[in-house]
């Protein structure tokens, strides 16, 4: 038993050993990043790497809101990224409920049917949803990339998933109370799938917040551009800006940060518990 428990020991310690240098080396680019967004552009390529820069020049914090209008492009995103956010965990948690706690006819089949479309790449069908979106007068307008993205596939199977675990019987009891199935839905599901809303909060966050090719295709006017298209607009306009570049670039990833970092705690526990049954 003791030779047993230093191998797992032993196993163990050196699975963390690994994780962290593996961790190691996916924080190197990050910490690059906000060490060149502190240097001139002279500074930044040159070998051995400084890592902390002495001076280092905020001053390239304050020129990259007087290079671009680069509030425009955060507000656009912002806007953008958290009604999608909302409409998604609205849409997949309802449906989710449907598929995972109603008996309807073929609600098994129309599921398999719907997370399919997870398997059929955007690319194959952008081009039709473009014309559609032409022919409703949306182009060029927020509006269209909201409504393609408030529903999502994925967002459905990771509620049903959650929602499959938990039991039938909380349900049953709620409908023999007299409860109705948005009643149940709202004040029973809802609070028991923090773990779950927050997994796809910060999925959906994240993929809305860094889309760039959505953006691109529809939107034109440069007062309605997301900050993916800006930073875009700014490397075709300063490419030796490098500095700007990467202040630029630390900026749009504060607010990935703050949700990822506000919603951890319950991150892998939605991940752990959507996949109990299936």
């Amino acid at each position: 038993m003791k030779v047993q428990s230093k191998a797992e020991k032993l196993r163990r310690a050196a699975l963390y050993a690994g994780l962290m240098i593996m961790a190691f080396f996916m924080l190197i680019p990050f910490a690059w990043m906000v060490s060149a967004s502190l240097k001139l552009n002279q500074d930044i390529f040159v070998f051995p790497i400084q890592w902390i820069p002495r001076p280092a020049h905020w001053e390239n914090y304050i020129r990259i809101w007087q290079k671009i209008p680069l509030l425009t492009f955060i507000l656009n995103t912002g806007k953008i990224t958290l009604i999608v956010t909302g409409f998604q965990l609205i849409t997949s948690s309802f449906a989710a409920y449907a598929f995972a706690k109603m008996n309807f006819k073929s609600r098994d089949k129309l599921f398999l049917a719907y997370i399919a479309t997870i398997a059929v790449p955007w690319q194959v069908y952008m081009v039709p949803q473009y014309i559609f979106m032409r022919n409703m007068h949306l182009n060029d307008t927020h509006l269209a990339i909201i409504i393609l993205q408030a529903f999502s596939a994925f967002g459905v199977f990771l509620m049903r998933q959650f929602y499959m675990g938990i039991p039938d019987s909380l349900c049953e009891a709620a409908r023999v109370d007299g409860m109705t199935e948005y009643g149940i839905w709202a004040k029973l599901m809802l609070p028991l799938s923090k773990p779950a809303l927050s997994t796809l909060t910060i999925f959906t966050f994240v993929a809305t917040w860094n889309d760039f090719l959505g953006p691109m295709i529809y939107l034109r006017t440069e007062s309605k551009k997301t900050l993916q298209l800006g930073l875009r607009m700014f490397i075709s306009q300063y490419g030796a800006e490098y500095g700007l570049i990467m202040a630029a670039s630390v900026i749009a990833l504060i607010p990935v940060l703050i949700v990822f970092l506000s919603l951890q705690k319950y991150f892998v526990e939605g991940v752990a518990m959507s996949g109990v049954k299936g």
